[in-house]
């Protein structure tokens, strides 16, 4: 059995997905897997179970929906598939799995894309989103698989002393405002000798550069925002003792890697979202205003994401210098 996966498309998801690939390994036990990967996120793999193909996809070289086709028509040039799973709910990734020809294309029911799969089904929208995933499996097999743990492959943490701390996201909606970061810092710095290690993508460095200018004693914080791999990270997530992060890929990371890992949760369902193994990890949320939780990226009715703002700095740092056992 030859069996193709377009996996998602951001770093959590990604982790999230690895579940997933562990049970169509325990369905079909013989099968050979391949998985298309976004440009970027390739590294990832090296953490996954053995996989067969890894097809790097770059929307730069494949852009739009003729980018799709030339892709899956390339797979196709190159091996011949029984099943294609698409993990993303978007049209382009069902496209890409019909042009590859493969002989059953399995999915969610989203976006008009029903045509291009012979086995679709509903999402439900409760479970968790490693749940999701492997429920399109149970429903295309027709058999409850096992519980799967959410654990990079090959990672031993040494657990050392230094705070990782990533204060970032892709939508502003999950983003600390930048004067709440400052004060977080503050109080993290006045309750700890802990080194502190910021980190974060390339498109997080003037936040954090904005949000370093205005802490006055910088002493024993580095910054590493934009300057790590997926394979740099996971070393230092390795070494460290704790991550403070918001909703965001890092978490999930961290937590695949068995890190301690504190969870500020603004936008976004942490029932749905939040990081899977729940052993030495916190997710701490507001809980008072009535919009939460929301799934807007951009805070539309208090223009910056209150929900965060008004989080207690104090309960932060109490919970870090708990959960990561600091002196």
């Amino acid at each position: 059995m030859k069996i193709l996966v377009r996996l998602p498309n951001w770093l959590g998801d990604m982790v999230m997905s690895m579940g997933f690939i562990q049970a169509l390994y325990q369905a079909y036990p013989e099968s050979s897997i391949s998985v298309i990967v976004k440009n970027g996120l390739e590294d990832l793999l090296d953490y996954f179970p053995p996989l067969h193909y890894r097809y790097l996809f770059s929307k730069e070289e494949y852009p739009g929906v003729r980018g799709a086709l030339r892709f899956g028509r390339a797979i196709a040039q190159n091996e011949k598939y029984d099943l294609f799973f698409s993990l993303p709910d978007s049209f382009s990734a069902a496209l890409m799995g019909f042009a590859t020809g493969a002989k059953k294309r399995i999915g969610y029911k989203h976006d008009g894309r029903s045509f291009l799969l012979n086995f679709t089904t509903p999402r439900d929208k409760s479970q968790h989103r490693v749940e999701q995933y492997i429920t399109l499996l149970e429903a295309f097999v027709g058999a409850k698989m096992e519980k799967q743990q959410i654990k990079l492959r090959g990672v031993q943490r040494s657990a050392g002393e230094p705070i990782l701390v990533n204060l970032n996201s892709e939508a502003v909606s999950r983003r600390m405002p930048v004067e709440k970061a400052v004060s977080l810092m503050k109080e993290l710095r006045l309750s700890t000798n802990a080194k502190v290690i910021m980190i974060g993508g390339k498109n997080d460095i003037s936040f954090v550069d904005e949000v370093m200018g205005r802490i006055p004693d910088t002493a024993n914080i580095e910054v590493m925002t934009g300057k790590t791999t997926i394979p740099s990270l996971v070393r230092q997530m390795s070494d460290a003792s704790l991550l403070l992060t918001t909703d965001s890929g890092p978490a999930h990371l961290a937590n695949a890697c068995g890190l301690p890992t504190i969870v500020l949760f603004g936008a976004g369902n942490e029932k749905n979202t939040a990081p899977y193994n729940k052993d030495n990890c916190e997710v701490i949320r507001l809980g008072e205003l009535a919009c939460e939780p929301c799934e807007k990226n951009v805070c539309a009715i208090y223009g910056i994401p209150e929900c965060l703002r008004l989080l207690d700095e104090k309960r932060i740092v109490k919970s870090v210098m708990s959960l990561a056992s600091i002196r």
